[in-house]
C-alpha cells in the first residue's frame, strides 16, 4: 500500500506530546533522540497498513556548527553515535517483528548546505573543513558505522 504523503508530514513534525517533548533534545530545535519512537512507529505501520514495505530514506541527528572547536575536537560527534546505535538496535527489533523493511538510509554522508539552516548544523560522517578548502575529515560516528557493518 502507498502511505498517504500527509503522514509524511505528521512524522517529521511529532516532536511533543502534549506539550512535552518526546525524547532527549538535540542541536535542532524540532529533532529529537527517540529510538523507540521508531520501533513504535514501524509496529503502527505493519498494523494500519497491513505490512506494507518500508523504505526509511532519511535518519540522522544534527550537531551545531561549533566555530571554536578545533577541527580534532569536532570530529568527536558521540551524539550523532548514540543516535545512530539506539535507533539501529530498535530497528533491528521491529524487523525481528516482522515489520517489512528494505532500506535505511543514514543522513548524511557528508557535512552539508541545509536549506533551512545554512552551514550552521552538520549532519554527516564525514567532517567538510570550511576554512580549509574544504578538506574532508572522518569523524568517530563513521569508523563506529564501518565497525558496526563490519560485526
Amino acid at each position: 500500500k502507498t502511505l498517504p504523503s500527509s503522514l509524511t508530514y505528521l512524522l517529521v513534525l511529532a516532536a511533543e506530546k502534549n506539550g512535552v517533548p518526546i525524547g532527549t533534545p538535540t542541536d535542532v530545535s524540532w529533532l529529537f533522540n527517540y529510538p523507540k519512537g521508531l520501533r513504535d512507529l514501524l509496529l503502527y505501520l505493519k498494523k494500519k497498513y497491513n505490512s506494507p514495505t518500508i523504505y526509511i530514506t532519511e535518519n540522522g541527528v544534527a550537531e551545531a556548527n561549533n566555530a571554536s572547536l578545533t577541527v580534532k575536537e569536532a570530529l568527536k560527534d558521540g551524539t550523532r553515535i548514540r543516535y545512530l546505535d539506539g535507533h539501529l538496535k530498535y530497528l533491528l527489533k521491529a524487523i525481528q517483528e516482522g515489520v517489512n523493511i528494505k532500506g535505511h538510509y543514514i543522513w548524511a554522508f557528508l557535512d552539508d548546505f541545509e536549506w533551512t539552516s545554512g552551514y550552521t548544523l552538520r549532519f554527516g560522517f564525514t567532517y567538510i573543513d570550511y576554512k580549509n578548502n574544504l578538506r574532508r575529515y572522518l569523524k568517530y560516528s563513521a569508523y563506529w558505522f564501518k565497525k558496526f557493518l563490519l560485526n
